[in-house]
């Protein structure tokens, strides 16, 4: 149900594309819009992790450069039966953390300064988790063709925006008042759209993260300090690339900026709420979970550390 709604944003966010560029500039505006949108989603599948991994100026680290964070996500990635993604950091005192690429062989995760300093161990493991269930769940190409489309949308506007005031929409459809009427809303209902998607995809990851990493409430406490610490914390580098934010485990957007009253994450409150209940109803604390791969509603099979169909324990 999740990838049928998720592949129905993803629908309604190219349509928003398309109808903008036909409201600014006819049938030859729907045309230049559906190139642009091919043109950017092809180079953004082959060339996505690098341009989000180069955004925020990401540097790869390895098990002799950071050897018990490295270490983690290889047990973490074993765990959840996923080849090993490439490693980052980012100089950022906000903790916050991402993942990118277009496949699980493709895939890489980030997390900042700010949260390899300010969370513990266990904490740490239940963030990576989330974000290599990401991977597993491949919204990472998902997110960032979205975020892709929401840049060429902003791309639109701003043409729109110009065309209008310089009264070069006279030929359009709507004229240039109403050009510049699609340049105002056409983002706004892509965020919209943006944040739909986000949000759907978020609360899997959760589910599927606290499965990984064997314990619920390691990636609850973590969701809290990762929600006070980017309230009170700046990312300028995400300020300055707001399509990106939904890419993050929390928003980093600040909330007193424009965009905090469009959040790309559901309420961490209630993601918290939701991973505390799985640890009432589950196994008793200590005990993980496990989706059997191909059988969906299936009984919960415990995987060992080395990929072993026996117990199934927290990481440590």
């Amino acid at each position: 149900m999740n990838y049928a709604r998720t592949a129905l944003l993803l629908a309604g966010m190219t349509a928003i594309m398309l109808t903008a560029g036909y409201l600014m500039g006819g049938t030859g505006g729907l045309m230049i819009a559906l190139v642009v949108a091919l043109a950017m989603n092809l180079f953004s599948y082959w060339n996505a992790d690098r341009i989000v991994l180069g955004m925020y100026g990401a540097k790869e680290v390895d098990e002799r450069s950071a050897p018990e964070f490295y270490r983690m996500v290889a047990d973490l990635a074993r765990r959840a039966e996923l080849p090993m993604p490439k490693v980052y950091v980012i100089e950022s005192d906000q903790p916050n953390a991402f993942a990118t690429g277009r496949s699980p062989d493709k895939a890489a995760v980030a997390a900042t300064r700010g949260l390899l300093q300010r969370l513990s161990r266990n904490e740490i493991a239940g963030v990576m988790a989330h974000e290599l269930a990401h991977v597993q769940n491949r919204d990472t190409l998902i997110m960032t063709i979205t975020a892709t489309i929401a840049g060429a949308i902003g791309m639109l506007a701003n043409f729109a925006m110009f065309a209008g005031m310089f009264g070069r929409g006279r030929d359009n459809p709507l004229g240039a008042i109403g050009t510049i009427l699609v340049a105002l809303l056409a983002p706004i209902a892509a965020m919209l759209v943006q944040m739909a998607i986000s949000r759907t995809r978020e609360y899997a990851a959760d589910a599927e993260g606290a499965r990984i990493c064997g314990n619920p409430e390691w990636l609850a406490s973590a969701l809290e300090k990762l929600e006070a610490g980017a309230r009170g914390i700046d990312n300028h580098r995400a300020e300055r690339n707001p399509a990106t934010a939904h890419l993050f485990i929390v928003n980093p957007l600040h909330a007193h900026s424009i965009d905090g009253l469009f959040s790309t994450h559901p309420k961490t409150a209630e993601r918290v709420r939701r991973l505390r209940a799985m640890t009432l109803s589950g196994p008793a604390s200590g005990a993980g979970y496990s989706r059997p791969r191909g059988r969906p509603g299936g009984t919960s099979v415990p995987v060992t550390e080395s990929g072993s169909r026996q117990s199934r324990r927290p990481w440590r």
